[in-house]
């Protein structure tokens, strides 16, 4: 099974002067874990996560001061949709990531995330006989 089956393709995209506040919102509201950041300045895409706005209330931080720039990966590792489900949970165990931004011809065209892997993979591991 490749990325292209199992990622989400709503891609919900923020700039990076959302507060952490608006982007929280927003990814409650579509129901996704993840936001793609296009931050032209910086030169590219990140990625904010729910475990980023998590990690900064935690601090003690104002989720409506703080700017998404400020939480958001850079260092980023892209899938393809032609990926192997296998290839892309090696990608995430090897990061110590649980999403990854899928790209074609360099644009966002999904997210593929851990749950949507197991997805994925629990019915067919079902059908295995014991």
């Amino acid at each position: 099974m490749l990325v292209r089956d199992a990622m989400s393709t709503v891609v919900l995209t923020i700039g990076p002067t959302h507060t952490l506040r608006q982007a929280a919102a927003l990814m409650s509201a579509r129901r996704v874990g993840a936001a793609v950041v296009l931050d032209p300045d910086a030169g590219g895409i990140g990625i904010l996560t729910e475990r980023d706005v998590l990690n900064s209330v935690g601090l003690g931080q104002d989720p409506d001061a703080e700017p998404a720039h400020a939480h958001t990966t850079t260092d980023v590792v892209f899938a393809a949709p032609s990926w192997t489900l296998e290839e892309a949970a090696h990608a995430m165990a090897h990061g110590g990531f649980r999403h990854l931004i899928v790209l074609d011809h360099d644009e966002p065209v999904g997210i593929v995330s851990v749950r949507d892997i197991i997805r994925c993979w629990a019915p067919l591991r079902q059908k295995v006989p014991a």
